[in-house]
Parts: C-alpha cells; structure tokens; sequence
C-alpha cells in the first residue's frame, strides 16, 4: 500500500484549488522541480488518488439555478430493485448527485431544474414512471452557504 507523503498531500491540496496549473506552476507550488512532480501526479492518479479533473461551472449562467434535494423511499428495497432504480437514475441529466441513504428515506437526490415548472415535469415524467417509487419530499435551496468542491486533507 502507498503511503501519501508531506510532498503528495501538498499537490492534491493544490490541485484541488486549481486543476488547471501546468506542471511547472504545481512543481513551483509545492518547491519542487518539474519532473518528480509529474511522476508523483501520474502516480497519484494511477493509484486512484486522483479521479478525475473537472471544471465547476455556473448553474445561474446556464439556467439550472434552481437547485432541489429529493429524498425518494421506494416500495421495497433489494440488490435487484436497487440495481435497476441506480441504473435509471444514470440516465436521467437533472440528477447530479445520488446517495443511498440509511433511515427513513433509501435514496437523497441532488437535482438542477431551470425553474418549478422544470422540476414539476422531472418529478412527473421521470421520477413519476418509476414503479417501485413510494413517496417523494423535496427540499428547495434557497441559497448556497457553502459550496466546497474537495476533501478536507
């Protein structure tokens, strides 16, 4: 097993901030040269460290601002249920995020809608379709306190 150095965890830090810097703008960061800071990204990725690069975009600028929480319990719940409900929710862009959850409800949607009319037809159309679906409650953001993109480390 890989054990993450000062040197590692100083590169991810940094990259979590700015995934965009070059090579030479991350060495400089972490006071290092260019070529053992490129092995040492490689590796971090190659070892899962690092997933993937991703650029954060606007959801006001691109009419998705509204934002919903959707807690869903579905009527029953097994391997094959779960399955087939993951399965459906990958092919539906308003989900952005999803979670199978412990207590009162199985699953905690993350969704973007243009508008209440846009969620009314997601919950209807898309949600509404799935049979094993028992109940629904929506929670709508009224405003971002926090928006944190990385882990604590």
């Amino acid at each position: 097993m890989y054990t993450l150095d000062d040197i590692d965890l100083q590169i991810l830090r940094t990259l979590q901030k700015n995934s965009k810097l070059t090579t030479k703008e991350l060495a400089d960061a972490v006071h290092l040269t260019a070529t053992p800071v490129f092995e040492r990204q490689k590796r971090l990725e190659r070892l899962g460290y690092i997933t993937k690069y991703v650029a954060v975009l606007n959801p006001e600028k691109l009419n998705q601002g509204l934002l919903v929480f959707c807690k869903v319990k579905l009527k029953q719940i097994n391997h094959e249920i779960a399955d087939a409900f993951t399965r459906r929710i990958h092919r539906i862009p308003e989900v952005i995020e999803c979670y199978n959850t412990s207590g009162q409800y199985d699953y905690l949607l993350k969704v973007r809608a243009s508008d209440m009319k846009q969620y009314q037809e997601f919950v209807l159309n898309k949600l509404g379709e799935i049979e094993q679906l028992s109940s629904l409650e929506s929670t709508f953001v009224m405003s971002e306190v926090k928006n944190h993109y990385g882990i604590n480390i």
